[in-house]
């Protein structure tokens, strides 16, 4: 094996079990929630920030590590985050109370940031374009085994050996992939080596995402909600005016306003999973509070949907790399807005079949969507936007998983109000995951028009000359041979 099969070898192989790290920690904490509240003594809104605050910090600083990380060097933020994600898992398993808990998990999302801001752009930067949905579909699958073993695992963990074991195990996991890291991959990727980072549009990007997020997950609970939500909206706004006249900026907004493909691709991705993350925390709660399955039984009815992702999500890249992209993540936003129409009848009554069924349909629709949609983002920027495209794509993905879990959060709030979730409280969740499907279902349907309005990215691969955020170029990427 020469030395260059060996380091894509091994890239490819960090980059697929740090994929894997993250949804294995959603998708197995999701089992866990009912534990966690009866152990704490948590109500509806507490426990769902259990989940909301790791997908929020996640977000909030995914942008700005990945820019931080085109400077400096993607190696070593991803080294870093996986160090802060593992430390921080460890931290989140002795935690004593739901606060402490839930600031540990802040501190994960802030490692799983730097994880996913360098991990995408290291396996784009070692693999050549037209091998590029094929890895992109190995690593969208490695992402949906975490979810196919997180409630398997997760459930009978937390089952067996209390939740606390979960986030031993991810700590454990954490370690291994930076052994080898350190040991295999050698070298260190920087697409804008020399530039200079944007500061203060970090700055208002954070603080106007977290206000903008925590207002409206607080509208109801919270006298100061609609004001954190108006200053989120203020925030954010002087960051778009910002970057417009920072030189080197940290979100370069030229990839969006003069690239379409690029544009409409993270929209879709932004759209889509804003739809669909809050699904596996609704129905892990339908399973445990409504029909009273233990959490290793609720694991096991879960599995359909992310088995199917994984196993599909290699043969949607491919396919991705000889159809456009538009067509194949059209038809699986399409089959993703018909599976969450029909969880909008959820109801006691609803046979368990028909729940494994609609599951394995969201599975398809999702594994469709995904990589195809990840190689057109990807495929349609310079290498030196590289590090950028896959923090601005990790970024729509995080923050729609964030805005899907406030809108839940939210419509909790509404219906649960501060009930701990308990057979007494069973009718009221029902009510609520009624209208948030609904919400989701009409989310998703906007959705497949954004997929569909990307247009073409192949016919503009073989244009000549660059143009801002434009397809890859032969250059543009500095890599130096050694650490």
């Amino acid at each position: 094996m020469s030395q260059d099969d060996a380091l894509k070898r091994y890239t490819l192989m960090v980059a697929a079990t740090a994929s894997f790290l993250t949804p294995f920690m959603g998708s197995s904490i999701n089992l866990a929630i009912p534990s966690i509240g009866r152990q704490f003594g948590a109500d509806a809104y507490l426990l769902s920030w259990v989940a909301t605050s790791y997908i929020l910090a996640s977000a909030t600083f995914l942008l700005p590590f990945g820019r931080l990380a085109d400077i400096v060097g993607r190696k070593k933020i991803f080294l870093t985050g996986m160090v802060s994600f593992g430390l921080s898992s460890l931290l989140c398993g002795l935690a004593w109370s739901i606060e402490t808990l839930i600031a540990f998990r802040v501190l994960q999302g802030i490692g799983s940031a730097m994880i996913f801001g360098t991990g995408m752009a290291i396996l784009t930067s070692v693999f050549p374009p037209q091998e590029r949905g094929k890895v992109l579909g190995i690593n969208v699958a490695a992402v949906y085994v975490g979810l196919s073993l997180g409630p398997v695992l997760g459930g009978a963990m937390n089952h067996n050996l209390g939740w606390q074991s979960i986030f031993y195990l991810t700590a454990l996991l954490a370690v291994f992939v930076l052994a080898l890291t350190l040991a295999r991959l050698k070298g260190e990727w920087a697409g804008a080596r020399g530039e200079k980072y944007d500061y203060p549009g970090a700055v208002l990007y954070v603080a106007g995402l977290v206000f903008l997020m925590y207002g409206f997950t607080s509208v109801e609970s919270s006298v100061w909600g609609k004001y954190l939500l108006l200053l989120g909206v203020l925030v954010l706004l002087a960051f778009f005016r910002h970057e417009t006249t920072f030189r080197q900026p940290l979100m370069d907004l030229r990839l969006f306003s003069r690239n379409i493909a690029f544009a409409f691709s993270n929209l879709a991705a932004l759209i889509n999973y804003s739809a669909t993350f809050a699904v596996g925390f609704l129905l892990s709660l339908h399973l445990q509070v409504v029909l009273d399955y233990d959490s290793q039984t609720a694991g096991l009815i879960l599995l359909s949907q992310p088995v199917l992702m994984a196993i599909l999500s290699p043969f949607a890249g491919r396919l991705s790399d000889r159809v456009e992209p538009r067509v194949v993540a059209s038809w699986g936003m399409s089959l993703t807005t018909l599976g969450l129409l029909v969880f909008c009848f959820i109801s006691r009554s609803t046979p368990l079949w028909l729940l494994v069924i609609n599951l394995a349909l969201l599975g398809v629709g999702f594994a469709l969507f995904s990589s195809p949609n990840s190689n057109a983002v990807m495929s349609s920027v310079e290498k030196r936007f590289y590090g950028v495209a896959s923090s601005t794509l990790g970024t729509m993905r995080l923050v729609g998983q964030a805005s899907s879990m406030a809108i839940v959060t939210l419509i909790m709030a509404l219906y649960v109000g501060r009930s701990e979730l308990s057979a007494a409280s069973a009718g009221q969740f029902l009510d609520a995951a009624r209208v948030s499907f609904i919400v989701l279902t009409v989310i998703c349907c906007g959705g497949i028009f954004a997929s569909l309005a990307r247009g073409n990215v192949r016919p503009a691969e073989s244009r000549s000359g660059p143009v801002p955020g434009g397809p890859p170029q032969p250059g543009g990427e500095e890599r130096n041979p050694g650490d």
